[in-house]
């Protein structure tokens, strides 16, 4: 105890027995006695001083001692030794219960050991305080680190050795989807899929045998609600004050959108790479096609219809006609270009689809939600024509009983989060949703809905390249594609465009004759089936036509030639020199030339590019004759 002058108040209003204290004090230097002879003299006092000790008398003038004792539940400030006059057993366990340090009855001997009362009393309230002070900051560092804990982003969670809960934060019963009482006591695993549990036991008996710690273990939660999150979990081992293992403690962070986006990164990558592979295939069978094609169109010319031959012969065309059709969705999912870019109004072209879709599939009914001044977008209206009806498609096969197919555009803005996973700019796009009651798709299906010639459907029923051209076609105009569905709820499809700030460009009827001309055209293209086909393709058309095997040999023949060539027909794929190497050079012998670009693909990067440069037109293989003759007429015909 501090040798410090020790503050008492001694509360009396008998002067004898006040005296009769203070004189056995006085022999004891370091204790200051103050008196108060009243209880109201008493609370004056306190309201000025807090002194080490009170000794109060329990019944006084105005009172009782015991009304100095703070209420019930209040904190003390300093103890309170009770004095009586008549021993009274149930009258001190009152006191003490109220709040009392001590109850003493009156008596010379008590007096004279009041010194030694008021020693004990102050020891053993030292001790009190201490013990009180010590609660008192573990209770503020516990209320500290439970505010750090409920205040952080991260879950955190102790466990027992079995894997149940003993504590969580909040941000851990939002990740987990429960509430915190159903949480406590609840064993891991009613939250794991059976693969997951074991993945998790085994790092943490890891972290368990070794001691050391896991940061970055990532898992798939079940929530209550059924839903499913990733999770990256930290865990370390949890011990007890002798140093035992009882538990393991960690963090939980939700990183579902991290992986969300790391899968829509890993799709994106293994799309591109399966249409680099589609569109190669595309583009050496569109070649075959146009040979054969060719030689078709060579046949029929001589066949009155009631030849024998030319049935078979409209059926080879019908089959080629089936073929390209397949190659034109191979190309779309390959990225392999647009055709004709322009500045369009979708509202205008859906609602175009949807009376054309609507006629045939009765047991479909449509709902259309259009915004108004949508903004337009350049694209090849053809292609986006059969990226609408893939959906239109899709949803139709999702829904075998009949259903709703629910049609919206909207204006939307798209930050850089947004757009992150697709490799495209931010801004401002049009959006496209497509929303269908069917029977929806699992997780798995949704990862390899848009892979070529993927199908839920049975062997013969269908290619499995709608969704995939689709893909591949909002792709190259600079978009994206993505799909939400769940199995039994459905499936929204979203497009995204790019907004365009050029005005909407009606759109032109083609005509429908073939045309004929007299000029003279040079036809280059490495494949010698094609060549061989070509000077037959062109004489019914009144054309003198030229050939050449290679790009080189194209330069050539145009240089040596030029005052008779009317234009070039141009293929874009070729070994050495290829198609644009080739135009730029004929444009350095005549920057007038007038070049018509053939390829098997659709209009990718290159042609584009080609186009750009002044190139005077593109057209697809195969080509029929009658398509050939009108894209040659636009080009020979312009000033």
């Amino acid at each position: 105890m501090s040798e410090k002058t020790v503050q008492i108040l001694l509360v009396e209003d008998e002067e004898g027995h006040a005296e009769l204290v203070r004189r056995a004090f006085e022999p004891h230097g370091k204790f200051s006695i103050s008196v108060a002879i009243s209880l109201e003299k008493a609370k004056d006092y306190l309201a000025k001083s807090t002194p080490d000790l009170v000794i109060a008398d329990l019944r006084l003038p105005d009172g009782l001692g015991i009304e100095l004792l703070p209420p019930k539940g209040g904190m003390a400030r300093f103890p309170v030794v009770i004095m009586t006059s008549h021993g009274d057993e149930q009258a001190a366990v009152e006191t003490i219960k109220k709040g009392a340090f001590d109850y003493v009855v009156k008596s010379a001997l008590t007096f004279t050991g009041m010194p030694h009362i008021a020693e004990r009393t102050l020891r053993e309230w030292s001790l009190i305080m201490e013990h009180r002070q010590a609660e008192d900051a573990l209770r503020e560092s516990e209320e500290k680190y439970r505010s750090i804990l409920e205040s952080m982003e991260e879950g955190y969670y102790e466990v027992d050795l079995t894997g149940n809960f003993t504590f969580v934060n909040d941000a851990m019963c939002e990740i987990r989807g429960y509430a915190r009482e159903e949480l406590i006591g609840m064993n891991n695993r009613q939250y794991m899929t059976e693969e997951t549990a074991k993945k998790v036991f085994k790092v943490f008996n890891n972290v368990y045998t070794t001691g050391k710690p896991t940061k970055n273990l990532e898992w798939e939660t079940v929530r209550k609600d059924g839903t499913k999150k990733f999770i990256e979990t930290s865990a370390y081992l949890l011990r007890d004050s002798k140093d035992m293992p009882v538990g393991f403690r960690g963090m939980d962070r939700d990183v579902s959108g991290k992986h969300r986006l790391e899968t829509q990164l890993q799709q994106a990558r293994k799309m591109e790479a399966m249409g680099t592979l589609a569109g190669g295939i595309a583009h050496d069978f569109n070649n075959l096609l146009m040979a054969i094609q060719g030689r078709a169109s060579i046949m029929l010319m001589d066949k009155e219809t009631s030849h024998p031959d030319f049935r078979h012969l409209k059926g080879i065309e019908e089959n080629i006609e089936s073929a390209a059709d397949l190659t034109r969705q191979l190309l779309g999912f390959a990225r392999g270009g647009k055709y004709e870019i322009k500045p369009t109004d979708l509202n205008e072209l859906i609602k175009k689809q949807n009376r054309m879709f609507g006629r045939t599939k009765k047991e479909i009914t449509i709902h259309g939600k259009y915004e108004e001044n949508l903004w337009s977008v350049e694209v090849d209206r053809g292609q986006i024509e059969q990226v609408i009806l893939n959906l239109y498609v899709n949803a139709w096969q999702a829904m075998p009983g009949g259903g709703d197919l629910y049609l919206e555009t909207e204006n939307v803005t798209l930050d850089e989060t947004d757009v992150k996973p697709f490799a495209i700019e931010p801004g401002e796009y049009v959006k496209i949703s497509v929303t269908d009651t069917g029977v929806g798709m699992d997780k798995e299906t949704r990862k390899k809905i848009f892979e070529p010639f993927f199908t839920t459907k049975e062997m013969g029923r269908g290619t499995g390249l709608g969704l995939a051209s689709a893909y591949g076609i909002i792709k190259n105009h600079g978009g994206f594609i993505n799909v939400y569905s769940e199995k039994g709820h459905g499936a929204t499809f979203n497009v995204y465009l790019a907004a365009s700030e050029n005005g909407i460009i009606e759109e032109k009827k083609p005509a429908g004759d073939t045309l004929r001309g007299t000029e003279t055209v040079l036809f280059v293209d490495d494949e010698d089936m094609i060549i061989e086909v070509a000077e037959e393709l062109f004489k019914p058309l009144g054309y003198k036509v030229l050939t050449a095997r290679s790009g080189k040999e194209a330069i050539e023949t145009y240089d040596k030639d030029r005052e008779r060539i009317d234009m070039v027909l141009l293929d874009m794929i070729m070994p050495d020199m290829g198609g644009s190497e080739t135009y730029d050079k004929l444009k350095e012998i005549n920057p007038d030339v007038k070049v018509l670009l053939a390829s098997g693909y659709s209009m990718n990067g290159i042609a584009t590019e080609i186009m750009d440069r002044g190139c005077s037109g593109f057209i697809q293989k195969p080509f029929k004759m009658k398509e050939l003759s009108q894209k040659l007429r636009d080009i020979l015909d312009e000033k």
